[in-house]
């Protein structure tokens, strides 16, 4: 049988939102979406509204024209990508991991990973339909403007992601088996203390899509082997 989770969801600023964390264009609140080994506190752009979660798994659907990406040329800057995000203490090592399947239909769908300071400081790992119609792991780090860098490409249906820091290095890895993890970015945390991790859909040129996220899970301790993602 199958079981549903309620959760529900107030104004952010209810419960003392930071100033240096602006609100998505379509909206910022508090949530509570608790699965096994993650809860998810905060909803950006109706993220809450539009998730399900059934016997475990999260189901996020991204409305149409939904996507985050500031473009390097200063002439495009959309904010409206449903995100779901759970807090954790930056000075501690933390790592996240998740299934992700993701449906494909129109160019850029995909599922993705987060690490979410604000508006215009993020970082997102996705599996996403690129121009020629091929899914392939993509990262994007924004920094007041986005850089957006195309990885392998993935023919599965499914994939494994993780996040993982020692609070000095922040490594993003993909997996089709969870035994064997290929890099695909490593960096420096330069974070600040209070920083986000989530769980995202987007649809920028679609008329919508939804990602199912299973297995999800984020532990207070990192991977020991940063090139090989164990």
């Amino acid at each position: 049988m199958l079981r549903k989770i309620l959760f529900s969801i107030v104004p952010l600023v209810a419960i003392g939102s930071p100033p240096h964390s602006a609100a998505q264009d379509l909206g910022d609140k508090a949530a509570s979406i608790a699965l096994p080994n993650i809860t998810f506190t905060r909803s950006l752009n109706g993220a809450a509204e539009n998730t399900k979660v059934t016997d475990g798994k999260l189901t996020l659907t991204s409305a149409a024209k939904r996507d985050n990406f500031r473009d390097p040329n200063g002439k495009l800057s959309s904010n409206t990508a449903p995100v779901l995000l759970a807090e954790v203490d930056n000075e501690k090592p933390f790592t996240l991991t998740a299934k992700i399947t993701p449906t494909f239909t129109e160019t850029y769908d995909a599922g993705a990973l987060y690490i979410w300071v604000k508006d215009d400081l993020w970082l997102k790992m996705a599996m996403e339909m690129d121009e020629g119609r091929r899914t392939r792991m993509v990262t994007v780090r924004t920094t007041r403007t986005s850089d957006d860098n195309n990885h392998d490409v993935v023919t599965a249906k499914s994939v494994y992601m993780k996040i993982s820091s020692d609070t000095q290095t922040v490594g993003f890895y993909y997996s089709l088996d969870r035994k064997r993890w290929q890099l695909i970015r490593l960096f420096k945390n330069d974070y600040p203390a209070r920083t986000w991790l989530g769980v995202s859909a987007q649809s920028p040129l679609g008329n919508g899509t939804s990602s199912v996220f299973e297995d999800l899970s984020l532990t207070s301790n990192s991977i020991t082997d940063f090139r090989r993602g164990e």
